[in-house]
């Protein structure tokens, strides 16, 4: 790939969370190294370490068949192998949904497929990704491309069934095709789900791929729609230059990706794909570009997104020009612009997460250790003065110890007052979790599974569906009032406390209970989308409970589960920040009193104890440097900012 492509921007970023990674970890040691260490930190690290190591960017791929999406892949990530890896010939190919990634445990290529027949059962995709002795696994061999595309072609299999069989899996029989060698049979995927572990580079960088078959997979795995593509953080869109927007298009984007349910917080963009069906080598280039430029404003109007978020490509010139190694075929089949766009907006997007989430955090926390250092260095200072060339001030050294002593004596009252509140703030905490308790949950899951069976009628199971997402959302309402409240006693507490002492940079740390209950809102509108699907409404009672439990009340299970955790973090976390600052002070006077103390007990000379002092806050110093050294680290931008700046300066220049 050509400078600055994804691959080495992939790589860029990747590097960048490494070294955040490598500043997190000398800083724990720092702490460590001059005894400012707790158990509250630790556990604040550990998550952020975490939050490094686990993060992941999933792009979904989406769109009707035969507009390219597998071609699209192939292009981007699989041209080293010097062929078409996944299935992409014309007609319908990728028949499952199929995600690509690697796996970092088992650290091993493989493919693993699930049976179109688990649909029968009750258990949801998310259960049986839980369940690998489900799946059927072959293992892929990297150094032999030629049979490692034989095994992927397995994904798009295909079985002959009659069109009351093909309803049961839950596929509608007008989308389906005939089976031309048995009449009266209609063709369904073999396979529900593919599961693709494949080194690669961007792979192992986190990158994680959807391919999703067309409309009708689509409509027949609720899963898909309800839970994988909203919470996709980008959706590339596909489109054909030779069709345009196509009604069944338009039936995509609306009903599952342009929905108010959808995440996709770094963006949905529209690839208009075998733009070369427009090449016209005899008008020339301009007539051309004049060509793709009509058909991409008309896409982009009928989508109802921006021009600049439709990006023309032709991946089938772009996979080519890879393989050849022939660059101009490679710049006129666009193919790097898409690259430039998942640069500048999906990861941008990720980047500007971690910042908000986890840098942020590392800086207010290394900013408390740097002022606490700072306030021992002063305190050293201090005794130097107290110390002549030829004596030592004892009666100086006094006085300092005396306000030494006082100033610990005030942190020390302070942490027992902060333990106590920390106390009340934990029986605040019980009983917001009570609010969320699993138990709770599983009530209302026991209570609306009853009104479901003793349902007579479709409004009464709609109701009840309903009812279900009333009693979620009357949940998290009362856990934000009460949760307001309690950000007002640790508000307050801060407020004391910054009041009375040096540490005026510190702000508590809020519940941020509004997004869970965003998030709920959000999973009732996907419930209401499913209560009204006329499909659903002409399902027996017993599959529709099933299908209902397996896809909304596991989401909001799930859902439910992340509530809880933030719930029983706060209390812990919402006074750690004068926690951790009256800690480090209480224990860097401790360590002064006791240093005073040796050198008016001590019989010393003024020489030698200048000397040691000297060393000491030589030592100090360089400790301090240290951390203004992880600070700057900490704080470097990201790499897409970066190259923005100098894109920006070289604008200017």
């Amino acid at each position: 790939m050509s400078k600055g492509s994804l691959s080495q921007q992939v790589e860029a970023y990747h590097a960048w969370k490494k070294e955040l990674i490598r500043q997190i970890s000398r800083y724990r040691l720092w702490l460590q190294d001059n005894d400012l260490f707790s158990e509250d930190i630790s556990s604040r690290i550990r998550r952020g370490l975490e939050l490094l190591i686990e993060d992941e960017l999933t792009i979904a791929f989406v769109g009707e068949y035969s507009r390219g999406k597998t071609e699209l892949i192939n292009a981007l990530f699989f041209a080293d192998y010097g062929q078409r890896m996944l299935p992409s010939q014309a007609g319908r190919t990728t028949m499952c949904p199929t995600e690509l990634y690697f796996d970092r445990n088992e650290n091993r290529n493989y493919l693993m497929l699930l049976p179109i027949e688990t649909r029968r059962e009750e258990q949801s995709l998310q259960q049986l990704r839980k369940q690998p002795q489900r799946w059927q696994r072959f293992d892929l061999d990297e150094a032999s491309p030629d049979v490692m595309r034989q095994v992927l072609s397995e994904v798009a299999t295909t079985k002959s069934v009659t069109p009351l069989e093909a309803a049961e899996l839950g596929f509608r029989e007008s989308m389906l095709e005939p089976d031309r060698e048995r009449p009266g049979q209609v063709l369904i995927p073999a396979w529900r789900n593919a599961q693709i572990s494949i080194r690669h580079p961007l792979f192992e960088r986190g990158l994680r791929i959807l391919d999703t078959p067309g409309l009708n997979a689509l409509g027949s795995e609720p899963e898909l729609t309800i839970s994988q593509l909203p919470n996709a953080h980008a959706i590339i869109f596909l489109l054909s230059a030779d069709t345009g927007v196509t009604a069944s298009d338009i039936a995509i984007w609306k009903n599952h990706i342009a929905t108010d349910n959808a995440d996709h917080r770094a963006g949905r963009f529209a690839v208009l794909n075998k733009v070369d069906i427009l090449w016209d080598d005899l008008q020339g280039e301009l007539h051309t570009q004049q060509s793709i430029e009509r058909v991409r404003s008309y896409s982009a109007d009928q989508l109802g997104i921006r021009t600049q978020d439709v990006i023309p490509v032709s991946a089938k010139q772009g996979l080519m020009g890879r393989v050849k190694g022939d660059q101009p075929l490679l710049e006129r089949s666009q193919l790097p612009s898409l690259e430039r766009l998942i640069i500048d907006r999906i990861l941008m997007h990720k980047e500007e997460l971690i910042t908000r989430s986890l840098i942020n955090d590392l800086l207010g926390m290394l900013q408390n250790s740097q002022a606490a250092m700072q306030a021992r260095l002063e305190s050293l200072q201090e005794e130097l003065k107290a110390c002549g060339d030829t004596r030592v001030d004892r009666d100086a050294l006094r006085r300092l110890a005396e306000r030494s002593q006082k100033d610990y004596d005030f942190y020390y009252k302070k942490l027992i007052t902060l333990r106590s509140s920390r106390r009340l703030m934990q029986t605040q905490g019980d009983a917001l979790c009570k609010l969320v308790s699993e138990a709770r949950f599983e009530a209302h899951t026991d209570k609306v599974r009853n009104l479901l069976e003793n349902s007579w009628t479709t409004a009464g199971m709609s109701g009840a569906m309903n009812h279900f997402f009333e009693l979620l959302e009357a949940d998290l309402t009362n856990l934000m009032t009460e949760g307001k409240l309690a950000e007002k006693m640790v508000a307050s507490i801060y407020r004391r406390y910054n009041e009375d002492s040096r540490a005026r940079h510190l702000e508590p740390i809020p519940l941020r209970a509004g997004r869970h209950v965003i998030a709920v809102r959000e999973l009732r509108k996907k419930a209401n989308k499913f209560r009204h699907n006329p499909k659903n409404l002409l399902t027996g009672q017993n599959v529709l409970i099933r299908r209902f439990f397996n896809i909304m009340v596991n989401e909001a299970r799930t859902l439910h589960q992340r509530v809880r955790q933030d719930v029983e973090r706060w209390p812990e976390e919402a006074l750690l920040p004068i926690m951790q600052f009256s800690l480090e002070q209480k224990r860097l006077l401790e360590l002064q009193i006791r240093r005073i103390r040796d050198m008016v007990k001590n019989e010393r000379s003024g020489k030698e104890e200048r000397g040691r002092l000297e060393n000491t806050i030589l030592e100090l110093r360089k400790q301090l440097e240290l951390a203004e050294n992880m600070h700057r680290q900490i704080r470097k931008p990201a790499p897409t900012l970066i190259q923005q700046k100098v894109v920006n300066l070289s604008g200017i220049a």
